[in-house]
């Protein structure tokens, strides 16, 4: 078993405003520029990316935390299928956090998981947030 993926994040926005952009097919699809489906219902399905990447909601606490089964195409039928977990959290002045907690990855995909966070959630959803924060003025 790899080692578990973990990242902490923060933002110039409530947890609650990060959880959304999550969990909001919308939001999620604008933030990332891939096409995203996602619910908070648990037991349903998501996609992103166009579908490069899908699962299951387990379980979801409102505003708080999303944990997911998580695969990518390009992982082998007989990888098993990681488990996700997303916390939002305050931080400072108005701010929110969130923590990942990704376990595993196949050894095969995991340098690559790990890089994906920052490079296709992390980096565009500080510039998503940052243009919807000069629109509302």
């Amino acid at each position: 078993m790899t080692r578990t993926i973990q990242q902490r994040v923060t933002f110039n926005a409530s947890p609650e405003r990060l959880f959304k952009l999550y969990t909001d097919s919308k939001q999620h699809s604008a933030a990332t520029q891939g096409k995203a489906t996602v619910s908070r219902r648990p037991g349903s399905r998501f996609t992103a990316f166009g579908g490069a990447l899908r699962g299951r909601m387990l379980a979801v606490v409102p505003g708080r935390m999303v944990v997911q089964t998580w695969r990518s195409t390009g992982w082998r039928k007989g990888d098993a299928d990681s488990i996700l977990i997303l916390t939002f959290s305050k931080a400072g002045s108005g701010g929110g956090r969130v923590d990942l907690a990704h376990v595993n990855v196949p050894a095969h995909d995991h340098a690559g998981v790990r890089r994906g966070w920052p490079k296709y959630y992390w980096r565009p959803w500080r510039a998503y947030l940052t243009r919807a924060r000069r629109r509302r003025r």
